[in-house]
């Protein structure tokens, strides 16, 4: 099935999507930064720096750390925190909604596992032969970009 992803870029202050959106949900969860890292199969330093990138993007914080103690410190969302997930979860939602009927037609014309059979691709070789024929003539774009970039005089920016 196809999925829709959605990231915001807010540039170029920072941006927003699926997996800083995750990291708030797994600290409300867990109360902690670390545990959130840990839930996620994310380093803790990882972690951080997505927080602490969030807290730079917006006027007010969305994570709210405290230092260690009795307690032992932790990690809340703050409410602004929780608007920014349900905001994102909503606009998520509302474009899955608005989509899904272009999202089902590209999905239709996917090439399952052996379902069905894709079509051989015609590839363009010129006539004389030239080098861009034969980065073309195996059609596989990897192969061709490599072979190209691999040509490019040092120092040359790509």
């Amino acid at each position: 099935m196809a999925k829709l992803r959605l990231r915001i870029d807010f540039e170029p202050e920072g941006s927003l999507g699926p997996g800083k959106v995750a990291l708030l949900e797994a600290i409300r969860r867990c109360g902690s930064i670390s545990s959130a890292a840990r839930e996620l199969d994310m380093s803790y330093r990882r972690a951080w720096l997505l927080v602490d990138d969030l807290n730079q993007t917006f006027r007010q914080p969305v994570v709210n750390a405290m230092v260690g103690g009795r307690k032992g410190g932790g990690a809340g969302l703050t409410a602004f925190g929780d608007s920014v997930i349900r905001h994102y979860r909503e606009m998520e939602a509302e474009a899955h909604e608005a989509l899904a009927r272009h999202l089902k037609a590209l999905q239709d014309e996917v090439v399952a596992g052996g379902d069905a059979v894709a079509p051989p691709r015609e590839c363009p070789v010129p006539e004389d032969g030239s080098e861009r024929g034969e980065q073309e003539r195996d059609c596989d774009g990897r192969k061709a970009m490599q072979r190209s970039l691999s040509k490019q005089p040092a120092g040359r920016p790509n």
